[in-house]
C-alpha cells in the first residue's frame, strides 16, 4: 500500500510538469478556445472526482452512524469552501502588500498555485482514508490520475505566457512545473493530519471536496463558459464522464 500511496501523491505533480513541457514545443500562448476547453475539461474532472472519490466514500462511512452522522459531511464541505475563501483573501492581500498591483501573469501563477492546494489535500485525505478502510486503492488511483489529467493544461497555461513575455524556455518550464509542487506537500500534510483521526475521516474527505468544488466554481467554470460559445460546456461533460468512467473501471 505504501507504494500505491507514494505514486498517488506524486502523479498529479508529474501531470503539471508534463503540461509545462509545452513550452519546448509551442511558440506562443494557447488559443483562447483551447484554454476555454481545457478549463471546462478540468472543471468536469474535478467535479466528478469530488463526488465519486471524496463525497460518496464520506457519506457511506457517515451513514453507518445514522442520519445525524451526515452532519460532519455537510460541515466539512462548507468548511472546505470557507477555508479556500480565507486562503485566497489572505494570499491576495499579502501579495499586493509586498509587490503592489498583481500583474496578469503573477495573478495567474498565484491562482493556479492556490487551486493546486485542495487537489493535493484531496489526494492526501483519500490516501489516509485507506488506513480506515474508507475507499479503495483503485478509487485513490482514479482520483490521482484525474487530478493529473486536469493538471496538464495548467502547467502549459503558466509556462507559455511566461515564455511569450521573454523568459527562457527552461525558466518558463520550471515555473510551470513548480506551480504543481505544492500538491505533494499538501498531500503529505493531509495524510499525516488525517490518518490518526479515523472517526473524523468523513469530515476530512468532504472538506477536501468542498475546497475542490470551490476552485471549480470560482476559477474554472467562469473561464470555460461564455454566452457565445458552448465549447466549455462540452469539455466539462467530457471531463466529467471520463473521470466517472475511470472511477468505475478502476
Amino acid at each position: 500500500m505504501t507504494q500505491s500511496v507514494t505514486a498517488a501523491i506524486l502523479i498529479p505533480f508529474f501531470g503539471t510538469s508534463l503540461g509545462a513541457c509545452a513550452v519546448f514545443f509551442l511558440r506562443r500562448e494557447m488559443p483562447e478556445s483551447l484554454t476555454r476547453a481545457c478549463s471546462g475539461f478540468a472543471a468536469g474532472v474535478m467535479t466528478a472526482a469530488s463526488v465519486w472519490s471524496l463525497l460518496l466514500p464520506a457519506m457511506e462511512q457517515a451513514a453507518e452512524g445514522g442520519a445525524a452522522a451526515l452532519l460532519p459531511v455537510a460541515g466539512g464541505f462548507c468548511a472546505g469552501i470557507a477555508a479556500m475563501l480565507l486562503t485566497e483573501r489572505a494570499a491576495g492581500f499579502l501579495f499586493r502588500r509586498r509587490n503592489g498591483a498583481l500583474s496578469g501573469t503573477a495573478f495567474l501563477v498565484l491562482a493556479v498555485t492556490l487551486h493546486n492546494i485542495p487537489e493535493g489535500l484531496a489526494v492526501g485525505v483519500a490516501c489516509a482514508g485507506l488506513r480506515e478502510h474508507v475507499g479503495t486503492v483503485a478509487g485513490v488511483t482514479a482520483l490521482s490520475l484525474g487530478v493529473a489529467l486536469q493538471n496538464i493544461p495548467e502547467g502549459s497555461i503558466i509556462s507559455l505566457p511566461l515564455r511569450a513575455q521573454g523568459r527562457g524556455k527552461a525558466g518558463s518550464f520550471l515555473c510551470g512545473a513548480l506551480s504543481g509542487a505544492v500538491e505533494p506537500v499538501a498531500a503529505v500534510a493531509a495524510l499525516l493530519a488525517a490518518a490518526p483521526i479515523g472517526r473524523m475521516m468523513p469530515f476530512f474527505l468532504s472538506l477536501a471536496a468542498g475546497a475542490m468544488v470551490h476552485v471549480t466554481v470560482q476559477e474554472l467554470i467562469p473561464e470555460a463558459v461564455t454566452e457565445r460559445s458552448r465549447l466549455g460546456s462540452i469539455a466539462f461533460s467530457a471531463g466529467f464522464v471520463l473521470m466517472m468512467a475511470m472511477d468505475v473501471m478502476l
